[in-house]
This record gives structure tokens, sequence and C-alpha cells, in this order.
């Protein structure tokens, strides 16, 4: 679709918006949120006709791009036939949804509780976790996102807890592996590998094994860096967890339904399965909030005869529901997996490493399918970020220029840090994520400035 200007109803929305609406994450009056007009496949436009490629997936979910004519008709014809029914009955769209997804889940994932989102997933996942042992401390890693809710936000590692961190959530933090800024002074992944499990395995016997009801981890962690685990890491978590009676957690929310170029990530790790995993965002490509929890049998027999307490008013809504099924079958039908799978191998990983070759603010490349990072640095010796932890201000002026002219060149970045994510829509062509990568080449010269 072309992009037909009208800033008069841009400037309207604009201004409805800057006196009414309360942004996340965000001082209210030092923002400048983008009035946005429209959306198709992997592009998105404003009022004055400037159109976008967006390499964020609005924020890593729309995973089959925008207005799937499908799913917007799985919406349409459930809206027609049932807007909403309450979470204690059966109800077509949620049974099929759950199945569809229990079908996919690896092992014995069989049982679905639907949330609204990826952190009331997490926070029905931890107090499962606490039910089920009978303990409770939980375990996280440090350069981790889980939520913004009070429990999800307290098992985040990276710095948007620390203003709700009031210490007393019951979580306790770790070092996972990443070996490009080691904290194990490893100089191969077999060591990174090994001294992380050591550690962890270490942090709880200081906290005592016993006390300890799960281990959470996000399988590929996402805003934090998409650190790919090193071979034998998650198989070692599950061992340390089955010794010690702890309930695994993996949290996909970000890194399931092909964002990876499988189902799910944990599906990279042959014989890997947590206890319990958590997803959302992908799942119906964001376009009716739904996300939830895949309850191993073990876990789902504590809950048998004696009721779990909790749950949600619109959990499992049929029209979340109704637009998981259509995704479902849309992932499948089109070869939307494959295609993730094949364009980040062939192109986008190659591309990437190519950039990283010309570019001296690039540090390191990381990332499998539609799900990449690339690491900005000032001195590629000593691995300096190109930015300060947590930097804004002044001190975060070189991340900004780099997005200022990404977007300029019509890309639309994702950034975090001192990292910017490659993560478009799985269903990208191979015509759209060479254009990705021009705009990018060009954008990184604005990083390229700061190098030492």
């Amino acid at each position: 679709m072309t992009p037909q200007p009208n800033p008069q109803a841009g400037a309207a929305v604009k201004a409805a918006d800057r006196a009414h609406v309360f942004h996340s994450w965000s001082a209210q009056e030092l923002i400048d949120p983008p009035a946005i007009a429209g959306a198709e496949g992997s592009y998105f436009w404003d009022y004055d006709g400037n159109r976008y490629l967006d390499f964020t997936s609005g924020l890593v979910y729309t995973n089959i791009g925008y207005q799937h004519p499908k799913v917007v008709a799985a919406i349409q014809e459930q809206a027609a036939t049932m807007t909403t029914f309450a979470p204690a009955y059966a109800v077509e769209a949620r049974s099929e949804a759950a199945r569809l997804i229990a079908e996919r889940t690896p092992g014995d994932l069989d049982k679905i509780f639907f949330t609204n989102g990826g952190a009331d997933a997490v926070e029905h996942a931890v107090r499962m976790a606490r039910l089920h042992t009978g303990r409770a401390k939980v375990l996280s890693a440090y350069r981790s996102y889980h939520g913004g809710t009070q429990q999800a936000i307290n098992i985040t590692g990276d710095p948007r807890r620390w203003a709700s961190d009031t210490g007393s959530a019951g979580v306790v933090r770790f070092w996972a592996p990443f070996l490009y800024r080691s904290r194990f002074y490893a100089e191969n992944e077999r060591q990174e590998c090994e001294r992380a499990l050591q550690h962890l395995e270490d942090t709880i016997a200081f906290e005592g094994p016993q006390t300890v009801a799960a281990i959470i981890l996000e399988t590929i962690p996402g805003t934090a860096g998409i650190m790919t685990p090193p071979p034998g890491y998650l198989a070692g978590v599950r061992e340390i967890c089955d010794r010690y009676g702890i309930v695994f957690i993996l949290d996909e929310v970000m890194a399931g339904f092909g964002r990876t170029g499988k189902w799910f990530a944990v599906d990279h790790f042959e014989g890997v399965v947590p206890d319990l995993m958590t997803f959302a965002k992908g799942v119906n490509s964001g376009y009716v909030p739904l996300g939830g929890v895949a309850i191993s049998g073990a876990v789902a027999e504590t809950f048998a005869r004696r009721p779990y307490p909790g749950g949600l008013t619109y959990s499992g809504h049929p029209l979340a529901c109704a637009a998981a099924v259509a995704t479902i079958h849309v992932m499948e039908d089109e070869g939307v997996l494959d295609n993730a799978a094949r364009l980040g191998a062939e192109l986008i990983g190659p591309g990437l490493a190519d950039l990283a070759e010309r570019h001296p603010s690039v540090g390191e490349v990381r990332g499998v399918g539609m799900f990449w990072a690339l690491e900005l640095v000032r001195n590629r010796e000593t691995r300096e970020p190109l930015v300060p932890y947590n930097a804004v201000g002044e001190a975060n002026a070189p991340m900004a220029a780099f997005g200022a002219a990404a977007k300029k060149n019509g890309l639309w970045p994702f950034i975090n840090m001192n990292r910017t994510h490659v993560v478009p829509p799985c269903t990208i062509t191979e015509s759209e994520a060479k254009e990705g990568l021009a705009a990018l080449d060009e954008a990184l010269t604005a990083a390229d400035e700061h190098v030492a």
C-alpha cells in the first residue's frame, strides 16, 4: 500500500496523544511519539507519508507482519460468532488454540494456561513453580528481561527493574554465559559453558537447594542482546534442576513461534525440555493480546485435585485465540519458519557479518533466524561499549545518532543500550532484507564516527 500524506489528521492524533496518553518507560514531557497512519507486511508509515521498514517487528511480535489478511479475517469471523466469553467454559477458539500450541511444544508440555501477555505468563509460571515445590526462591540471570509486572520486573536482570526492586521478591541472580563479555575469563565456548554451569551450581549450593523453587531463563535472551547459549548449557541447567528438584522455566515470549526459524528456540537444543514454558508475542503476531504458560505433566498433576489459585478475566479470550489459530496455520501453510531459517542463514547472517568487517563500530554479530544483534563498540580490541551501560542523555548520543541515521534511511531500528537488534517479521522477503541491510550499512557510518 502506498501511504497517502494527511498531516492534518496526524497532527490531531499527536495532539490527543500528548494530552491524554501516558506512555510506558518514558519521561512524559521528554518524548515525541510519531503518529502512525498504517502498516502492512514489513512496513509502517506516518501521516506525512514517510514509510519505514520495520526491523523491530512492533516489539518483536509481528512475526507474520502487519495486517495478514487470513488473521484479520479470522478475528472478524470470531467477532461475528462470539466476541467474548468467560474463561471457565470450553470455547472452540480457546480449545483449538491450546491444542495447536500443545502440538508444537516440546516434550509433555501439553497443558496450556492462557494469559493476556508475556509478563503475566511469567508471573503465573513462577507462582506454579513455588506452589509445586513448596519453595520460595527463584534464580534468574543478569542480562535478562521477563516483563513489566511486579514479579516479572523483579525477576528481570537489566536496569529496567531498578526502580521497582525492593530486594524482597525472593529472587537471586546469577551470570548466564556470554562469551563476548565473559564473567568467567573463558577463552572459548566450552570453557564458558563449564564455568557458567559451575557458577550456577555454586549459587544454588550457597543459597540452599531446598529453598530454590525455580530457575528461569530466556532460551535465547532478547532485549539483553540475543546471546545464544553455548552447546551443553541448557542441558546442563536441566540436569542441575533435576538433581535438586528445581522447576526449570524457559521464557520463550520473544524467541518463540518462528522467530529463530523453529517453533521455539528450545528446539535448537536437542533433548532439552523445561517444566514450564512461557509464550506470547508471536503466538498470534500481536494482533490481539495473548500469552500463556505451557505446563508439564508433573506440574499439572499438582493441580489435578488442588485448585490453582490464579486466573484472569480474559484468559483465553476468543478473539485472541482465533488470531492464534489463524497465525499458526499461516506459519504452517506459508512456510514462515522455513523462510526465517533460510533467510537468516543465507542472507541476514552473512549480510551482518559483512557489515561487521567493514564497520569498526561493530564488535560482534550474534543471532539465528530472524533474531539478531549487533554489539556496537568504541574499540574492537578492548571491546569498550559504544555508550556506557544504561546510558542516557548526552552519554547516549552515539546510539541516538545511529538511530536517527537509520530512520533517515527508511529503517526503523530496535536499539537497546549499545546494541541494535535486527528482528524483522519472519515473513520478510529477500528484497526487503537486502533493503534493510543497505540502510543499516549507511546508518553504521554514524556509529563509526565515535570509534576510538
